[in-house]
């Protein structure tokens, strides 16, 4: 017997849909018979998954490249993709950049800047140029944020400073949407495994060591995949429509217990989260 198709024919818009969490998303709408039209800067990564899907189906792809700084690139997804398919019953904002683990003395205002530009004012654009068309399906948008952003993380105040504003940007407009029908939700994940992750831990002095400590970093021991990122926003967007506002963690328990962290004493134990 054929799975069921969760959101057959529904029309998503996924940023940063080549790789990491964006392609999880990918792969699990057109499994479950959506239309996707994804974005990336990398051209050919993204064709490459356009013919993989494509041929997979049941649902669709269409890729388009994009770079989020720039507001014209972010008309021009959703333009062409109501052009193609004449309506958007989903925005997935999934697209942002980790930088490298730095402390505040080192970070400039530009590198904040160039930072918020990606991780938040594209996600506020994206909203934006899609709400008209989402207005119309009553549809809904699913932002990226991060578990860094409620329980922070060592180095990374820029970052961890977008991830905050991208959950209070998503609770401040489920509240306008509500009238329009439209919800608007965020998730949170913790250690998943993707390309920026293993980016991550290649910085350390000891990759391989830092690799094994954002796996012990959750309860349920190992790391997160591309498909439970995928399902998890399935879920938002196909079978949560008495939600809005919310913030749902995709960490496998990695915000629970005690660890160590008393900072004013030397200690060699790993870090939290590297997400």
């Amino acid at each position: 017997m054929a799975e069921a198709q969760r959101y057959k024919d529904k029309v998503t818009i996924v940023t940063g849909g080549s790789k990491g969490i964006g392609r999880g998303c990918v792969e699990v709408f057109v499994k479950h018979g959506s239309k996707v039209v994804f974005c990336a800067r990398g051209e050919k990564e993204g064709k490459e998954l356009e013919a993989e899907m494509n041929k997979q189906g049941p649902g669709e792809t269409f890729f388009l490249t994009c770079d989020v700084s720039k507001e014209e690139d972010i008309k021009n997804v959703v333009n062409k993709t109501v052009e193609k398919y004449g309506r958007i019953d989903c925005l997935i904002n999934n697209a942002g950049q980790h930088p490298k683990h730095t402390p505040i003395d080192d970070i400039s205002a530009d590198d904040f800047r160039r930072l918020l530009d990606i991780n938040l004012v594209s996600m506020f654009l994206f909203a934006k140029y899609a709400l008209p068309h989402l207005r119309k399906t009553k549809g809904n948008i699913i932002n990226a944020s991060s578990l860094v952003g409620q329980i922070g993380q060592p180095g990374a105040t820029a970052y961890v400073s977008t991830k905050g504003a991208i959950t209070s940007f998503t609770k401040a407009l489920a509240i306008d949407e509500a009238e329009h029908g439209v919800r608007v939700n965020v998730f949170s994940p913790g250690n998943v495994w993707t390309p920026m992750w293993e980016q991550g831990a290649s910085y350390a002095p000891d990759p391989e060591a830092a690799k094994q400590a954002g796996e012990d970093a959750q309860l349920v021991g190992r790391y997160g995949t591309l498909e439970e990122s995928g399902l998890m926003c399935l879920y938002l967007a196909a079978d949560a429509t008495f939600c809005t506002g919310i913030d749902i963690n995709l960490s496998g328990g990695a915000e629970l217990d005690y660890g160590y962290k008393n900072k004013t004493k030397k200690h060699q134990g790993w870090r939290k989260s590297q997400t």
